[in-house]
């Protein structure tokens, strides 16, 4: 693990935690400020796996390549490795993040709900990095993959539910796979009563299900592209 990115990460915690010290729910507009800290943590733990991620395949296309032309290992022993290696990292960094964050911004009290927050932003980790699993392996170009998830990470930004509650019916279908929109909705689900939900239905339950389906179809996806490159190799 580089000491850098704990230092990143703890630094960002703090200065998030300064930012919204000892927030409150009281009014309408306390309640919008802690409702954009819950949005942030959803976007912080979608951006870094992910951009991290992308990196993996494409810059081990070399070796990979020529490991398998001479059938070292098979592939699903190499992507479940090298998909793996990273998680408890990503996973620790979180943990570290929500520990500093949530007590410093007041958050909901009590063990359950930070629980609830720290295990609703692990499966955002998870789910982002399976994003950025996909998108390194299926373009294997890191300059190209790059800028393709810089758009995709904005597209699902906007449609996390934050910035815009009345999405066009014509691209309304983003918001449904934005693991950030799913994560928002848990992380608010677990801080608020019903009563100051804003413009959420239905429960957590879907959210959570849509996140973990994610976590396992995306990098579903990415292990398959990995096959149609050794085909085409």
């Amino acid at each position: 693990m580089s000491w850098m990115r704990v230092l990143q990460m703890v630094l960002s915690a703090l200065l998030a935690g300064c930012l919204w010290w000892r927030s409150k729910h009281s009014t309408p507009n306390q309640l919008q400020d802690q409702e954009g800290l819950l949005f942030f943590i959803g976007v912080f733990w979608g951006y870094f796996p992910l951009f991290t991620a992308i990196f993996t395949f494409p810059l081990e296309r070399p070796i990979l390549t020529k490991e398998r032309a001479t059938d070292m290992y098979r592939l699903s022993a190499y992507f479940m490795a090298r998909t793996l290696s990273d998680l408890p990292i990503e996973l620790g960094l979180a943990v570290i993040f929500i520990i500093i964050i949530y007590f410093m911004t007041n958050l909901r009290h009590g063990f359950l709900p930070f629980m609830y927050t720290t295990l609703a932003v692990c499966l955002d980790v998870m789910a982002s990095q399976g994003v950025g699993f996909c998108i390194g392996a299926a373009i294997m170009d890191v300059q190209k993959a790059s800028t393709f998830a810089s758009v995709i990470v904005l597209a699902f930004m906007l449609a996390g539910g934050y910035f815009v509650q009345h999405i066009p019916p014509f691209i309304g279908w983003v918001k449904y796979i934005s693991f950030q929109s799913h994560t928002y909705k848990i992380l608010s689900y677990i801080q608020y009563d019903n009563a100051k939900l804003r413009g959420l239905h239905g429960g957590p339950t879907k959210s959570v299900l849509a996140l973990a389906i994610m976590v396992v179809a995306y990098r579903v996806v990415a292990y398959t592209a990995l096959r149609r490159m050794k085909i085409s190799a």
